[in-house]
């Protein structure tokens, strides 16, 4: 990865990862990205879960910010990219789990449903790259957004957190899928 620090750049590197990864989610036929992975995941529960919590950032990102300051305070110096993803990974570590963002069990397993699955994911990438553009660097800074393992961590925490957080789910199911095929 990249080290990535400007808001331009992170929203870049989000549409880099978006297209390799609907690459990755295409090579699975219909069938197979409904299938859990093991006891894991499917790879459609895992792009579903992220569109979920990309959606959520989508609406902080949106929230008037003088609404962020009141409800989360002030911004700080923020962490870099590779510390976010420590601190993350050390909650991973003790037991962190998706909780509300989980997906809910699949209701088909349709070349529809898939269809459907995929397009609200890049409108997900599509409405939170664009969102990254509305915003002043100065401002990534100045603002918290809440993080249901973090805490309160300023926005551009929260857009390294996305970014890492989207290249974990892919390394993820790639690993696991290399794993199931031994």
């Amino acid at each position: 990865m990249p080290t990535v620090q400007a808001g331009p750049e992170i929203a870049s590197a989000l549409r880099a990862l978006h297209d390799e990864s609907v690459r990755y989610w295409s090579s699975f036929d219909t069938a197979r990205f409904f299938a859990p992975i093991g006891g894991a995941w499917s790879p459609a529960d895992n792009v579903r879960h992220l569109t979920k919590a990309m959606r959520a950032v989508n609406i902080g990102l949106n929230t008037p910010r003088w609404i962020l300051w009141l409800r989360f305070g002030s911004g700080a110096v923020s962490r870099p990219y590779a510390e976010m993803k420590d601190v993350y990974l050390a909650r991973l570590a003790r037991g962190a789990s998706a909780g509300r963002f989980a997906p809910a069990p699949a209701q088909q397993s349709s070349d529809a449903e898939r269809e459907r699955i995929m397009r609200f994911h890049a409108e997900a990438i599509a409405t939170l790259t664009a969102s990254i553009g509305r915003w002043r660097e100065q401002a990534l800074d100045a603002r918290r957004l809440p993080h249901p393992l973090l805490g309160a961590i300023t926005v551009r925490e929260m857009l390294f957190f996305t970014l890492y957080h989207n290249r974990h789910h892919l390394e993820g199911v790639q690993r696991r899928v290399g794993n199931s095929n031994t």
